[in-house]
């Protein structure tokens, strides 16, 4: 069998990767959303490093939890929130302008490396997104080309979304703090939509994957201990946090014998409750 640090040569390739956990959702009778693109998105590479992991369609549920919830929360925030344009960081092979029920006038701004943006636009050509629709190539660790970006598009936006799916374990505290800071300098962006891990967490995925991703160049670094407060100092604030082993309870997409720890997780501690609930989750951070 193929190494997963073969075929995962850059941060950018666990994008096909988790593309090919969207077409296995997809692809079940039962599926909690549908995503027609993924398979192709993900490519043989995506279903090939999937096999290669260890116990890797066996983890397949959290991203698949995590696709679903923003989903969710996505289109609620639009429809309640009055969201009128989304600008997605590190947009992967993310295709939810293609597949969401969204406005006609809605605007979506992917902002991620040219190959990924390359990739994604040649396999969905001839594709019609549902909205207003724009690829910005550009490398996020570019800060004067970031900055110059958000100004642009929350000028021409007036309530936006940032989403961070997928980014944010990748990068360094200090990168983290930078990117909040420049989000919050801008008034327009609202929103911020993301997925947070805990140093526990992080810890079991070093263990598990760890050293695949590492060779790979695609190392996890960012877990905050204090989780959402994190983000405080920069001008954010939690507004919502969704628990993913909760919300893959509540999905039916979860892990074996997932109800019978929950049970077990009732005679624990308090404060080890508080812990297990922040070790996984789908974070909605709104200005303070």
């Amino acid at each position: 069998m193929t190494q997963p640090a073969k075929l995962i040569g850059t941060v950018s390739d666990t994008a096909r990767w988790v593309a090919f956990y969207r077409a296995m959702e997809s692809e079940r009778p039962d599926a909690i959303f549908h995503d027609p693109y993924a398979r192709r998105l993900a490519g043989e590479q995506g279903e090939a490093i999937v096999q290669a992991m260890p116990q890797g369609k066996a983890f397949a549920w959290p991203m698949i939890v995590r696709t679903a919830v923003m989903d969710e929360i996505i289109l609620r925030s639009i429809e309640q929130e009055g969201v009128l344009g989304v600008l997605n960081l590190a947009a992967g092979l993310d295709a939810r302008p293609w597949r969401l029920p969204l406005p006609p006038e809605f605007r979506w701004v992917d902002v991620d490396l040219p190959v990924m943006l390359d990739h994604k636009e040649s396999v969905l050509q001839g594709e019609h997104p549902k909205c207003h629709y724009e690829g910005i190539r550009l490398d996020l660790a570019d800060v004067a080309g970031r900055r110059a970006l958000f100004h642009r598009v929350a000028g021409e936006v007036e309530r936006l979304l940032v989403i961070t799916e997928g980014l944010l374990v990748y990068l360094t505290a200090d990168a983290v703090a930078g990117l909040a800071q420049d989000l919050h300098a801008e008034p327009n962006i609202r929103l911020w939509l993301s997925d947070l891990a805990s140093p526990a967490l992080l810890k079991m995925l070093a263990k598990q994957w760890g050293p695949m991703l590492a060779a790979g160049n695609a190392p996890m670094r960012f877990a905050p201990a204090e989780s959402t407060a994190f983000f405080e100092p920069y001008g954010w604030q939690e507004r919502e946090y969704r628990a993913m082993f909760d919300e893959s309870i509540r999905l039916n997409r979860t892990m074996r014998f997932a109800r019978f720890w929950r049970f077990v997780g009732n005679f624990f501690p308090k404060k080890r409750r508080e812990e297990f609930k922040r070790f996984s989750g789908i974070i909605l951070l709104e200005r303070r």
